[in-house]
């Protein structure tokens, strides 16, 4: 019988634990999968206390891995919902959680998916999301999460740094585009700091950035959501250009997409990266031939 991983101080991650855990499951860290598992105790309680999460918090954590960010919020909160796309790792996950912090091993659920085909969370819905995101898929996961889960208050979310910089700019920034106005329309976003690359095994090549979510109202417009992100993609798919030239496709051509700026009142020989969300929300309720309100996804 193999002795079991290394303990670490209330029950976390050291790097010897994490590489232990790892060849017991004949693990080595996928590319593909941006698995970069985090092996310093410091950098999971600097996580879980940056969060403010509420005890009785419903934190729904992506891509647990081995479960280093998981050991550190199962005591801060009411329940963990961890969704894994790695079946080895899934299911090596709540013995891991059993054998390190026995009594918190029920407020666990592991769910084997991926997380940006994720379409429903079993049990109480989660109120907050706190995550090392996949780095080859973070952009995309937090977009559908934010758009799936309505009732989900609040975000800490670990990525890559120069995601974090361009989820949290302001309109005018040389890195603001299309994830930072998609982003600013489920949540005021900030930068909540940096994390270096030696806290991860593997390290990877960049450091890492935390930006934390706070849930609010989309901003008011008869247009949809899908309506608002059209025409911000097409506003950013030439973003050298003046928005009417850039969104002559959109409109239907040059002139069409002046007056529908105009109509905004949004300058035409401006650029995509001067506009807040507000402003894309109110040019997608004047796209010519448009008809009548938008349903109910305006409000989601």
């Amino acid at each position: 019988m193999t002795a079991g991983p290394s303990p670490d101080v209330a029950g976390l991650l050291g790097p010897r634990a994490v590489r232990e855990l790892a060849a017991g499951l004949g693990l080595r860290p996928a590319k593909a999968l941006g698995q970069h598992f985090v092996v310093d105790p410091n950098t999971v309680r600097r996580i879980v206390r940056v969060a403010g999460l509420r005890p009785d918090d419903v934190v729904l954590e992506i891509g647990p891995g081995l479960g280093s960010l998981t050991l550190g919020l199962l005591p801060a909160a009411a329940r963990v919902v961890a969704v894994e796309v790695d079946p080895v790792l899934a299911g090596a996950l709540p013995a891991t959680v059993a054998s390190r912090l026995p009594a918190y091993a029920e407020r666990l659920t592991v769910v084997a998916a991926d997380a940006v085909r994720l379409s429903v969370v079993p049990g109480p819905a989660p109120t907050a999301l706190v995550a090392n995101l996949p780095y080859n898929v973070a952009v995309p996961v937090l977009l559908h999460l934010l758009q799936l889960l309505p009732g989900m208050e609040r975000g800490l979310v670990m990525v890559q740094a120069e995601v974090a910089d361009r989820l949290a700019a302001a309109p005018g920034s040389r890195v603001y585009g299309v994830p930072s106005v998609k982003a600013a329309w489920y949540a005021d976003v900030r930068s909540a700091g940096r994390v270096g690359r030696t806290v991860f095994w593997p390290a990877p090549n960049v450091d890492s950035g935390l930006i934390a979510l706070v849930r609010r109202p989309p901003p008011a417009t008869e247009a949809s959501r899908t309506e608002v992100f059209d025409v911000v993609d097409a506003a950013f798919g030439q973003r050298r250009k003046s928005l009417r030239a850039a969104l002559a496709g959109w409109a239907g051509s040059a002139s069409a997409a002046e007056t529908a700026l105009r109509a905004a009142e949004i300058d035409p020989g401006a650029r995509g990266e001067s506009l807040a969300v507000t402003d894309f929300a109110r040019l997608a309720a004047n796209r010519p031939g448009r008809r009548g309100p938008a349903d109910s996804e305006g409000a989601t």
